[in-house]
């Protein structure tokens, strides 16, 4: 008994043991497996390639077990940007050949297009913002050593300008007078100003070296600024923006209308192709309108005023215009701020967008108290006068020049949209005051078709028709037949008619590419896009026509849900 006892005990030992050992088995090869299942989705979106990847055949199953998952990476989505990225890089492969051909009118077309266009991507979302800004910063630079290798700015008659004088400073910060703090808050506090008026070490800064270093670059743009201020002041007011915007274009452009960016932002408020034609800036192959300084006034004031609308905050719409919208925007969703400066103090707007807005404040205050910095407002140019006269067919500037005597270097100043020295049909032709009537008159004797080559030569004393074919490149007998002339002899004081030959005109004056403030890189200085909109907008409010001029103190930031239209003409913040 005792014998079978112990039997049916070992037996019930041996059972015992098999069966935890089989337990054991089977959760192994459980656990092993479940390493090999992709996780439950998160959502009810279709798994991505590596969710549901095979394992690798060659690599052991203990290897692959926690890798195989990220074995295939998730391929980035194709967005509308990356087209226009693609288009863009064909532009400029294009432009490249031209340049190789010594094609460099051509090549630079292709090149202002192939930026334009990567520019314009930047608000359709690329999907690699870092690859994005690669590719666009290897563009411009490639552009601009082929530009200073030999593509040149235009023929030789092209007129270099000198950079935006506010290039230079626009990345830097200034040391603080302390003895200036106190007085440029009295001065701020007594300003009269549709614009607000913030006084803070960054805007202390620059009024710092304004009145000092910078003293001279703030002289030659106010004295430059003479020539467009009363057409800006009258389109700012017509549009409902603060007088004291015109410091844009002066922080833009120093005032220049043929000033070009390395970004081919082109002139006096500095519009990229896409942006100037969203306000009826046109371009042909003979005229460009952002250089044409009435219109792109025109265009700027509204720019900042419907930037102004989505913003409800003049800092925040002058960050805009020089940055972008779609970087502000990102900026308050990013921080759910809609404060310029408690976006400046988080780093999350560019840096040359950081110092922009202080500069316009410094020139805007030290304009308005001009006296006290030395700055002598009765030297500024003399206002721009001119009649306008409606071209009706192709005509060359050298007749224009030959019938009202007004030298071909006046009229390309008067006319800076000019792409070449002929005005195309429908071009809105500015001469000297008081000699619009005499120019039509004068076109009035030239066929039209033939206007953009016959040239009109009053004879002077000394002078034959043999002489002035001579000059001219034709014959007596072709002046004589047109002017239907009966003899060999004209009077003296006499207008000729000229029929020379059809020509190629060169460039009147191609846009210097220079380095200006312009709207740089308007979605591609901030680190990355997020896909959410911006976390408030702020309602739609009225440019501020009163003009406060009460001092306070900043208030706390403030969120992007409680945006006030309204904000005082100077603003003391703590600690800034």
């Amino acid at each position: 008994m005792a014998g079978r006892m112990k039997i049916v005990f070992s037996c019930s030992l041996v059972f015992a043991a098999l069966t935890s050992s089989s337990c054991v088995l089977s959760q192994q090869p459980n656990a092993h497996i479940r390493q090999f299942v992709p996780p439950e989705p998160r959502s009810a979106t279709v798994p991505s390639i590596a969710e549901s990847a095979p394992a690798a055949e060659s690599a052991p199953a203990s290897q692959n077990a926690t890798a195989l998952p990220n074995a295939f990476p998730v391929l980035p989505r194709w967005t509308p940007g990356d087209t226009m990225v693609r288009r863009a890089e064909n532009a400029f492969e294009s432009g490249k050949k031209l340049y190789q051909s010594e094609d460099y009118s051509g090549a630079r077309r292709e090149f202002d297009d192939a930026i334009d266009e990567m520019l314009e991507a930047s608000d359709l979302e690329p999907a690699d913002r870092q690859d994005y800004q690669r590719r666009l910063d290897d563009m411009v630079e490639s552009v601009h050593r082929l530009d200073a290798a030999g593509m040149g700015n235009g023929q030789a008659d092209d007129k270099q300008f000198e950079k935006a004088p506010l290039e230079d400073i626009l990345q830097l910060t200034f040391p603080v007078d302390p003895k200036l703090k106190n007085r440029v808050r009295e001065q701020a506090a007594a300003t009269v100003s549709q614009l607000p008026l913030t006084v803070n070490d960054a805007v202390l800064g620059y009024i710092n070296f304004f009145s000092n270093r910078g003293r001279g670059t703030l002289a030659f743009a106010t004295q430059r600024s003479g020539r467009y201020r009363p057409m800006i002041q009258r389109i700012l007011d017509e549009e409902g923006v603060p007088q004291e915007l015109i410091h844009l274009a002066q922080a833009e452009s120093g005032f220049m209308p043929r000033a070009r960016s390395s970004m081919a932002a082109v002139g006096m408020w500095q519009f990229v192709a896409f942006r100037g034609a969203e306000y009826g800036l046109n371009r042909t192959a003979y005229e460009d309108d952002r250089m044409d300084p009435e219109k792109a006034t025109r265009a700027a004031a509204r720019h900042l005023h419907d930037l102004y609308n989505e913003f409800g905050d003049w800092y925040l719409a002058i960050a805009a215009y020089n940055c972008g919208p779609n970087v502000v925007e990102d900026a308050v969703a990013r921080t759910g701020y809609a404060d310029f400066w408690e976006l400046r103090s988080r780093g999350v707007l560019p840096a040359e967008t950081t110092n922009y807005v202080p500069i316009i404040l410094a020139m805007t205050i030290i304009e308005k108290n001009a006296a006290e910095y030395g700055l002598d407002l009765s030297q500024m140019d003399p206002p721009v006068e001119y009649d306008t006269v409606d071209i009706s067919a192709s005509t060359s500037l050298s007749l224009i020049s030959d019938i009202t005597d007004t030298p071909l270097p006046q009229l390309t100043d008067l006319n800076p949209a000019l792409l070449h020295a002929t005005a195309p049909q429908g071009y809105a032709l500015h001469v000297p005051k008081g000699t619009g009537n005499m120019l039509s008159a004068g076109l009035e004797m030239v066929p039209p078709e033939h206007r953009n080559a016959w040239r009109m030569h009053t004879l002077e004393a000394g002078e034959t028709l043999a002489s002035v074919g001579k000059r001219f490149g034709v014959t007596p007998a072709a002046i004589i037949a047109a002017n239907n002339l009966k003899a060999a002899d004209a009077p003296l004081g006499d207008r000729l008619l000229i029929p020379a030959a059809p020509h190629v005109d060169a460039p009147a004056r191609k846009p210097s590419t220079t380095y200006t403030a312009a709207h740089r890189t308007p979605a591609t200085t901030v680190q990355r896009r997020t896909v959410n909109a911006v976390a408030a907008r702020p309602p739609a409010a009225k440019p501020a026509t009163s003009r406060p001029a009460a001092v306070s103190t900043k208030p706390a930031p403030k969120p992007a849900s409680a945006v006030s239209a309204a904000a005082p003409a100077v603003i003391l913040p703590s600690g800034k």
